[in-house]
């Protein structure tokens, strides 16, 4: 059984959810607004799914358009989207879990640096 932690940045992981489930994993979250193609449900093993913490489609597909030129101001909007009152109340959920163990965000993305999970792991654990 995992060790509970206080800090909640030490309790957080990243992985892609295509790769087999872990006990480390702990609670495990999918933060994309699609389901992954090609995983069956039973073999993800996902614990919650809140699509308010997802970009929303609008954006999702704005930043597909041109993901280079974007990237930078889809971070700007996607952080503006988690101020909305049921992000808002996802992440506080998150964060409670956080400080009774390991939660790991499961996503599609390939790379984490500057991605939608990237900027949520950033704002799960951000002070204050």
């Amino acid at each position: 059984m995992p060790t509970r932690r206080a800090d909640p940045a030490a309790n957080l992981r990243m992985r892609r959810v295509y790769d087999p489930p872990s006990p480390e994993d702990g609670l495990r979250v999918l933060v994309d607004r699609l389901w992954p193609r090609g995983l069956a449900k039973e073999r993800a093993e996902i614990a919650r799914w809140p699509k308010d913490l997802t970009p929303s489609n609008e954006l999702r597909r704005w930043y597909h358009e041109a993901p280079d030129e974007r990237q930078a101001e889809f971070v700007t909007r996607y952080d503006a989207e988690l101020d909305d009152p049921a992000a808002r109340q996802a992440l506080a959920e998150l964060r409670r879990a956080l400080h009774d163990g390991p939660v790991t965000l499961l996503t599609a993305v390939k790379e984490f640096p500057g991605s939608h999970v990237d900027v949520l792991a950033k704002r799960l654990t951000a002070k204050g």
